[in-house]
């Protein structure tokens, strides 16, 4: 009996030592992420670890649209996260149940701001289903969000399959990107993260109306309320009107510095006699982000067209450094081949249109796009960018940006 008192002891001290070492570990599968914020209305996300080429990366999970993070370091039980756009990042460890508790923070131009975080792993879902779908959300709706005594115009766009509901939401100057959620009863629930955008959306869903709308966003305590009325005719203004050049001023004249300090201007020889595309972007912008992307592709395959591509960037600081910090991961990440400038002046200038294109009526929104014909001329200017998030209206977007440049070329 003796004995056998003493190897159950020297067994439970081993399986304590065991306990004791249990070594904690990012584990690959999808997670669910929850940021905090202080009024309780949670904005949820997913990504999904991976293990690629001996080190762990993961993608952030929005409807179809699956964003790479490759900087990864895990050391001990911390996990250090940074997103490859938008200059943010995470700080977590993982806990004794192999979940992720930590902060988001975002490095912004003056200061840096922070959201308690916290994830799960092996949990695919991104809201917990309470009762089956009552309504249907699919379709067109023409919505208004209220700020204070503020509103703004917007088109809700939204394809539900089951409880599952997929779609963004169109403004003048750009798209939502990728909204992911359910519909729980008659309640929709909506969210995105991708580093920059980090929004949850709530609101009553009857058939030909959205009521009791709420719109949580980012990492302080804003919110909106909106509502929506069923329109599947409706259309955005035209957006070539939203900003123009002024009469008998159809000549941009600027020259701006490079990432390498090298002066550029928009009257070198490298754009003599050729079709000009002008992108006024900047780092911090998600709608940027997918407007890079296509152009950069783009550009490689057209380039021999005689056609060429400047982006012009309007960073958060007026500091050149910082500027291009913020650029060069950004524009490494899609394989920017055509010259970026930094204008060395910020998004939320008053006077940034006249400080850099006065031969605009104004700098409307992030991105603008302006083509040039071959005589230097501005042909027209397009202010926002339909992203990938906003499916056919991308396809019309790809197909109407082609026909335009081929009509511009084709000009003697």
């Amino acid at each position: 009996m003796k004995k056998l008192w003493i190897c159950c002891l020297a067994g439970m001290a081993l399986a304590a030592c065991n306990a004791g070492n249990t070594k904690k570990e990012l584990v690959n599968g999808v997670w669910q992420a929850k940021l905090h914020r202080a009024d309780g209305a949670d904005i949820v996300f997913n990504f999904d670890v991976k293990d690629s080429l001996g080190k762990k990366v993961l993608y952030v999970i929005n409807s179809s649209d699956r964003l790479l993070v490759d900087d990864i370091t895990v050391t001990g039980d911390s996990v250090f996260i940074k997103m490859p756009f938008f200059d943010s990042e995470f700080k977590a460890q993982l806990t004794g149940d192999g979940k992720l508790e930590g902060q988001w923070i975002r490095h912004l131009a003056d200061k840096d701001a922070s959201i308690p975080f916290t994830a799960v792993p092996n949990t695919a879902e991104r809201f917990k289903p309470g009762k089956p779908a009552t309504t249907q959300v699919t379709g067109r709706w023409v919505t208004q969000f209220l700020d204070k005594d503020k509103s703004s115009d917007a088109i809700g766009e939204f394809k539900q399959t089951g409880e599952v509901v997929h779609g963004t939401f169109l403004t003048s100057t750009g798209d939502y990107r990728f909204l992911d959620g359910i519909m729980d009863g008659d309640t929709l629930r909506l969210s995105t993260f991708d580093g920059s955008h980090a929004y949850y959306f709530t609101a009553v869903v009857g058939k030909d109306s959205i009521t009791n709308g709420r719109f949580y966003a980012g990492i302080g305590d804003h919110q909106e309320t909106w509502t929506a009325v069923r329109n599947d005719s409706a259309k955005l203004p035209d957006e070539r009107t939203l900003a123009t050049v002024k009469p008998g001023q159809s000549r941009l004249n600027f020259t701006f510095p490079d990432l390498n300090g090298n002066k550029v201007s928009i009257n070198d020889d490298r754009f003599k006699n050729k079709v000009v595309v002008i992108t006024l972007m900047g780092s911090w912008c998600p709608n940027c982000m997918d407007e890079t992307g296509f152009l950069s592709n783009w550009y490689k395959k057209n380039k021999d067209r005689g056609v060429e591509v400047i982006g012009l960037a309007y960073e958060r600081t007026t500091d050149f450094e910082k500027s291009k910090k913020s650029l060069t991961g950004f524009l490494t990440r899609f394989d920017v081949t055509y010259p970026v400038l930094i204008t060395g002046v910020t998004p939320a200038d008053p006077e940034k249109g006249e400080k850099t294109l006065p031969q605009l009526t104004g700098i409307k929104g992030f991105p603008t796009t302006i083509f040039i014909d071959k005589k230097g001329n501005v042909k027209e200017v397009h202010t926002g960018f339909s992203g990938p998030g906003t499916g056919e209206h991308f396809e019309q977007f790809k197909a109407d940006f082609d026909r335009l440049i081929s009509s511009l070329l084709a000009e003697s």
